[in-house]
C-alpha cells in the first residue's frame, strides 16, 4: 500500500503518560483534530468494520455525503497518519493504517489513570 504522513501519530503518547512534552501534546492534539468530526469518526468505523481497502466513491451510499465532501475528510485523515491509500487509476481506496490503529490505541489507552 502507498505511504501515509504518519509524522503527527508518530509522536503521540498514551494520555495517561507521566508528562507530555510539548510536542507529543501537539501531535496527540493533532490526532484528535483529525476526528474531531462526525464524518470522520464514521470513516474510520466503516473502515475497521471492512477490515481492508474501501474505495472512496462506495462512502458516498453510507455517509449519505457529496464526493467532495468524503474526499476531503479522507484527505484530513490520511494527512493525519490514520490511513493508508493506494491510487488505481482514477480511483483511491483507503484503508486503515495499522501503526495508526496501534498508536491510537496506545494514546486513549487510560487504565489507572483514575478512578
Amino acid at each position: 500500500m502507498g505511504s501515509s504522513l504518519s509524522e503527527p501519530i508518530a509522536c503521540c503518547a498514551p494520555l495517561a503518560a507521566a508528562a507530555l512534552s510539548d510536542d507529543e501534546a501537539a501531535a496527540t492534539a493533532a490526532l484528535f483534530r483529525a476526528l474531531g468530526d462526525p464524518a470522520r469518526v464514521r470513516i474510520v468505523n466503516i473502515l475497521a468494520t471492512v477490515g481492508g481497502e474501501v474505495c472512496g466513491c462506495e462512502l458516498t451510499a453510507s455517509l449519505r455525503l457529496a464526493q467532495p465532501t468524503i474526499s476531503h475528510h479522507l484527505t484530513k485523515l490520511y494527512e493525519a497518519g490514520l490511513l493508508e491509500r493506494e491510487q488505481r487509476g482514477r480511483c483511491a481506496y483507503y484503508s486503515l493504517s495499522n501503526v495508526a490503529v496501534r498508536k491510537l490505541a496506545a494514546v486513549t489507552d487510560l487504565k489507572g489513570a483514575c478512578c
